[in-house]
């Protein structure tokens, strides 16, 4: 028989993030000295009829709202027989882009640690402990935090000093940034005559440059300054197998790409149709654990390295046990304002930029499931009132 799931419940919380705003369009996070942006995310417990609750905070408004079209069906199932839940969701949602696959995917793992009393990346097996960081930066700002190239240059140089082996850039947005394509160029080589040879460098404008022919531009310039990686760069919202290839054909900087393709059977399109020289995956976006590791596999037989998106303890997790993966998104991080992380962790867990040892790692939890223990208090205490509970 197993252990058996008896409800499912979902609770939406917010949380401040100081001297944070956004841009003329209200999409990019940037530093903006005494406002203060209130975020949303979600709380999900997974509770089974042994008293072990999976357990995951993170996922979006639409994610959430995918919950409805499948946790009833979970009610009464056994939470270990994941990949049976994975294919038979998957397919359910068909229709649309499964995001809301990952927290609930992630809460099983989760449970599925404690349950066998081990970390999620023993029960995926081990490659490494530690995991080497990158800064990945808030985007470019107007208001005296990285608002010149001259700022990212200093801010680069403040992370390599501090242990960090990568630096990447998310450049100015909205109309009047993404036009400057002036000032990009030269935050590149001001970053990469600071501190190109000591640390590895990205650039990720974030699907910001209005034609092929800037990102074309743009991409020059990390050639001549020896980037390591080229991700999500003009408005086809980094999805174009085609123009990828065509990008990828014309630089030398290898490009990283399907952060915004939803699903295995299009990453490996993506790989397989040279689209990218790299894969992306995110345990939250990509259909939990079980679709972010199918990634990773993919990527492996087809000689490719796979970056995980974003922070968090299940990408920690994914990629303890992933050979072919260079670092972790240390994410966002800037030189005047806090991560974008949200306060829900008990213990030592952390996201913000002091996690980072002077080696340039951050740990991977050893307790059991994700490793980490939620401030439910706190959660709670900033609950939106928006909960719903899947019983059956």
């Amino acid at each position: 028989m197993g252990p058996e799931i008896t409800k499912i419940e979902s609770t939406e919380f917010e949380y401040p993030l100081e001297d944070v705003g956004t841009d003329e369009h209200g999409f990019n996070l940037v530093y903006e000295p005494g406002t203060t942006t209130t975020r949303k995310l979600f709380a999900v417990k997974v509770h089974t009829d042994t008293g072990i609750t999976g357990e995951y905070v993170g996922g979006n408004s639409p994610a959430a709202a995918q919950y409805n079209m499948f946790a009833n069906y979970l009610v009464g199932k056994n939470p270990l027989a994941r990949e049976k839940h994975w294919s038979e969701i998957k397919r359910a949602l068909r229709k649309y882009d499964r995001m809301g696959m990952g927290p609930i995917d992630i809460a099983l793992w989760d449970f599925a640690g404690k349950y066998y009393d081990a970390p999620i990346h023993e029960l995926l097996g081990t490659y490494r402990e530690r995991i080497p960081a990158y800064a990945s930066t808030y985007h470019g700002d107007e208001a005296g935090g990285l608002d010149t190239p001259e700022a990212f240059a200093d801010f680069a140089e403040e992370c390599l000093e501090s242990g960090f082996g990568g630096f990447k850039i998310h450049g100015w947005g909205g109309s009047e940034g993404s036009r400057d394509l002036g000032r990009e160029i030269a935050a590149v080589h001001a970053v990469g005559e600071r501190v190109g040879d000591e640390m590895d460098l990205m650039h990720d404008p974030a699907c910001e440059l209005e034609t092929f022919a800037d990102a074309l531009k743009l991409g020059r310039a990390l050639d001549e300054e020896e980037f390591f990686w080229y991700e999500d760069s003009f408005r086809d919202a980094g999805i174009s197998q085609h123009a990828h290839r065509k990008l990828a054909e014309k630089l030398d900087t290898p490009i990283l790409q399907t952060e915004h393709v939803r699903g295995l059977e299009m990453k490996s399109d993506f790989a397989a149709n040279d689209g990218t020289d790299f894969l992306r995956a995110d345990p939250e976006y990509d259909a939990g654990i079980t679709g972010a590791m199918k990634v990773a596999r993919v990527a492996e037989g087809f000689g490719m390295d796979v970056e995980f998106h974003a922070p968090g303890p299940a990408q920690r997790q994914c990629i303890a046990a992933t050979r072919n993966s260079n670092y972790y998104e240390m994410a966002l991080v800037h030189p005047k304002c806090q991560n974008t992380q949200p306060p829900v962790y008990e213990g030592e867990y952390s996201d913000m930029i002091e996690a980072v040892d002077s080696n340039g790692t951050v740990p991977v939890p050893d307790g059991p499931g994700l490793g980490v223990e939620y401030d439910w208090d706190y959660i709670e205490n900033n609950a939106t009132g928006a909960r719903h509970v899947y019983d059956g």
